[in-house]
């Protein structure tokens, strides 16, 4: 059996461990410290934010963006259906009730056509969600011009998040930077990592104030422990940190060689019409995290029959994420839907293949065989 290639594994720079070296011999072991200071400082300089709070994890970002912006037991959120679970599930931490939106096939993001016809539908009602989550798919930047004027319009405030696209742009401007908070992750499939964590950037300093508050169990400034509000075991570890502050210095780095990932896979695949890449949408640049093609019906193939042709041979990939209102968790949730219901259908047809950074030409060679082995 051949070495195992992942879908994204960890990919280190070197620097890393100099970090972590130094947060043990400073005894900085406890949560907290000069490397979480640091990778909140770093992180926000490079998305262009005002400041940024370092978290356990991207769904802890989201949760504490939420509880924010004021969304609490009976109100309505609408977010991208097309994501994963933790672009919801914080919603239900607050006995909120998630509405879905569909993708539009340009970019696989939120689609305005979409979200337009949710907020009319509440706005009938004589009902406004309190936010809209906008994810950025696969690293790359949701249509942000057509979509944040609509939130504007009824007055709703946006969360990007943008756990899979550190690194993005759109139309020149980071990604992160959209609405009131953006939210990143640094799971271990990340474009960079610190094995877990998240962070949630914003202009806002005062919301940033309050997020590390109840980040930090709520505790009042006394000697004693005083708490006036419930409060969550959220901040990022400073060891952890280190990992990060190590891995931002490679981050473009990285974004280079992903895109050199899709790009090789683009040429290989470019003369069968039967697959096709997952779109780079005119308005932005993405950090290409993950390289996703979808399979024409018509060919007989299904995603499926890749999946385990390329796991018979020790190699990852996956599905398309199962878009959030097929899931039985949400199955009473309200969905709209682009013009055809576009989330549904590149769920049938996609799948995501190995791009990790450290991949090596013939390791990628190997999946291409596969692939096109699987249409034969």
């Amino acid at each position: 059996m051949q070495k195992r290639i992942y879908l994204s594994p960890p990919h280190m720079g070197g620097e890393e461990i100099n970090y972590v070296h130094e947060a043990f011999e400073s005894n900085w072991i406890a949560p907290l410290g000069p490397n979480v200071e640091g990778f909140e400082k770093e992180v926000a300089e490079y998305v262009g934010t005002k400041g940024a709070v370092a978290l356990s994890a991207g769904t802890a970002a989201i949760h504490l963006a939420l509880k924010y912006v004021g969304v609490a037991e009976g109100d309505y959120v609408f977010c991208s259906s097309l994501t994963f679970a933790a672009s919801c599930n914080p919603i239900v931490y607050e006995k909120a009730i998630p509405v879905f939106i569909d993708s539009e096939p340009g970019s696989w993001n939120m689609s305005p056509i979409a979200l337009e016809k949710a907020f009319e539908a509440f706005y009938k009602r004589d009902i406004m969600p309190k936010a809209v989550v906008i994810v950025d798919l696969y690293g790359q930047s949701a249509d942000m011009d057509k979509l944040v004027p609509i939130c504007e319009k009824y007055k709703v405030p946006v969360i990007e998040d943008s756990a899979e696209a550190l690194g993005s742009t759109y139309k020149g401007k980071t990604n992160g930077s959209f609405g009131q908070f953006g939210v990143f992750s640094f799971n271990g499939n990340k474009i960079i990592t610190t094995s877990g964590g998240g962070m949630v950037v914003s202009d806002d300093l005062d919301a940033l104030k309050k997020i590390k508050f109840w980040a930090t169990q709520a505790r009042e400034p006394f000697r004693h422990y005083e708490h006036k509000e419930i409060g969550y075991n959220y901040r990022m570890s400073n060891i952890v940190a280190g990992i990060g502050r190590g891995q931002i210095r490679v981050l473009n780095e990285r974004v280079k060689r992903k895109k050199e990932v899709y790009d090789t896979y683009k040429k290989a695949f470019s003369n069968y019409p039967q697959i096709q890449m997952m779109p780079v949408a005119s308005f932005g640049k993405p950090n290409y995290w993950l390289t996703v093609i979808t399979i024409d019906k018509s060919s007989g193939v299904k995603p499926e029959d890749i999946i385990i042709k390329l796991e018979e041979n020790n190699i990852e990939s996956r599905p398309v994420w199962k878009p959030m209102h097929l899931q039985p968790v949400y199955k009473d949730c309200e969905y709209f839907k682009h013009e055809e219901d576009v989330s549904m259908d590149l769920f049938e047809r996609g799948v995501c293949l190995p791009s990790g950074t450290a991949m090596t030409d013939g390791e990628q060679q190997r999946v291409v065989e596969l692939v096109i082995e699987s249409f034969k």
